[in-house]
């Protein structure tokens, strides 16, 4: 399973471990991912996603995963969002028809 965030595309990234002696090794920041159920009210029901902790929060200060969906650009959604923000605007469309 790989270590990204299912909305954003957040991923691991590397670094140096600094000792007090100025000694520097490698080392790996990983994200703090969750695994979660995110409810959309268009689709009707919660949709099971791997996100990291940051990507919740702000998914909630936007209003849910829809309006956060919609309201965010292609490009800084990861190719699984892609495919959720437009079963999401077709449910939209659907409901509006």
């Amino acid at each position: 399973m790989a270590r990204k965030c299912a909305l954003t595309g957040r991923g691991v990234q590397s670094g140096n471990n600094v000792s007090h002696a100025h000694n520097k090794t490698r080392r790996r920041f990983l994200p703090n991912l969750q695994d979660t159920s995110l409810m959309s009210d268009a689709l009707g029901h919660t949709v099971p996603l791997r996100v990291c902790a940051r990507t919740i929060r702000t998914v909630e200060h936007n209003g849910g995963l829809d309006a956060y969906l919609l309201n965010t650009s292609n490009l800084k959604l990861t190719d699984e969002a892609k495919k959720l923000k437009r079963r999401v605007t077709r449910a939209l469309a659907k409901k509006a028809a």
